[in-house]
């Protein structure tokens, strides 16, 4: 201690300034490099969400959101999961739509931990969103591959089986723990990193107002937003541009553009109705929306409507949020 009565401060180290320098030096290398890099990276605004659209049993009605969570495997809203519960032979083997067109006329809600599914001239079935270990788990095949799902139980088999009135059929859930499927196996254009649930192939797809106005423009009886099961419904952009989107911002989300949607019979099933039409919309998407002869091994002849995406950031989204294309 010195006259004055302070503790003298201890001499500094050579090494400690060495080592204080080279961490500054690296920290502004650091922060210069993300910059450049978010230079690099621009965002133009392309649309405005206007619609979000989960579909918790595989071809049964969408629940429209306000807000949703953005999963690996799509979105999701508390208990709802897109396309997470499916219909099911006894041998396991999917059903949809295309081979039951009524399904889409069961509508489901989720209060209190509880799903429950509607349809006209049916009481109310009520099931747990999470199931008992009890309950077993179930092989599945869904479009050739192996996936499994836990039985949702007695009740939700002849509830399903009772309003289709065709077959046997039940009803099980993809549970978190369970192995998803690869959307890369179904088609080579998906990355290895996109998963699925009981989805076609892909986690999300996306699709403009202004795509369904203008195929309305070639329709005698218009279509709805409905018959195309979109994900994420998009305004303030041109006919098709959501074509164009390679990589795209929306709230917290990121997400990387794969490929067109390739459209099917199921689009000319009625939403309100449960009749499929077998002709349209699907033989006027045909007549233009055909996709480059380059690509037939891809799409061979399916008319091509909407846009599948890749998830490359999860996070949440609302109605409302700008739309923005990654401009690298």
């Amino acid at each position: 201690m010195g006259d004055s009565g302070l503790l003298s401060l201890p001499k500094a180290r050579p090494g400690w300034f060495l080592a204080s320098a080279l961490a500054l030096l690296a920290a502004l290398g650091v922060a210069t490099a993300w910059r450049r890099r978010r230079a690099r990276r621009g965002l133009v605004r392309v649309g405005t969400v206007s619609g979000l659209f989960i579909y918790p049993v595989k071809s049964c009605r969408g629940v429209a959101v306000k807000q949703a969570e953005m999963t690996p495997l799509g979105l999701g809203s508390g208990d709802l999961r897109d396309r997470h519960w499916l219909v099911i032979k006894e041998d396991g083997h999917k059903v949809t739509a295309r081979e039951e067109p009524r399904l889409v006329l069961i509508s489901l809600t989720c209060e209190n931990g509880h799903l429950t599914l509607s349809a006209p001239e049916m009481k109310d079935l009520h099931i747990p969103a999470v199931l008992s270990k009890k309950n077993p788990v179930k092989n599945c095949r869904v479009f050739g591959f192996d996936i499994q799902g836990r039985d949702c139980g007695e009740e939700a088999a002849q509830w399903i089986t009772a309003f289709l009135n065709s077959h046997p059929y039940r009803l099980v859930h993809f549970e978190l723990s369970m192995v998803p499927r690869n959307a890369k196996d179904l088609l080579e254009t998906f990355r290895p990193s996109d998963k699925i649930a009981y989805p076609d192939c892909s986690p999300v797809m996306v699709l403009s107002e202004a795509s369904v106005e203008e195929l309305n423009s070639w329709l005698e009886k218009k279509v709805q937003i409905r018959n195309f099961r979109p994900n994420i419904v998009v305004t303030d952009c041109v006919p098709y541009e959501e074509d164009t989107w390679n990589e795209i911002v929306i709230g917290s989300v990121e997400m990387k553009g794969v490929m067109a949607c390739p459209r099917c019979i199921l689009t000319t099933v009625d939403p309100d109705t449960g009749i499929m039409d077998r002709r349209e919309p699907l033989d006027t998407l045909k007549s233009y929306r055909q996709c480059d002869p380059s690509e037939q091994h891809i799409y061979k002849s399916h008319p091509l409507f909407g846009w599948y995406f890749g998830i490359a950031k999860t996070g949440t989204l609302q109605v409302g949020d700008p739309v923005y294309k990654i401009i690298r």
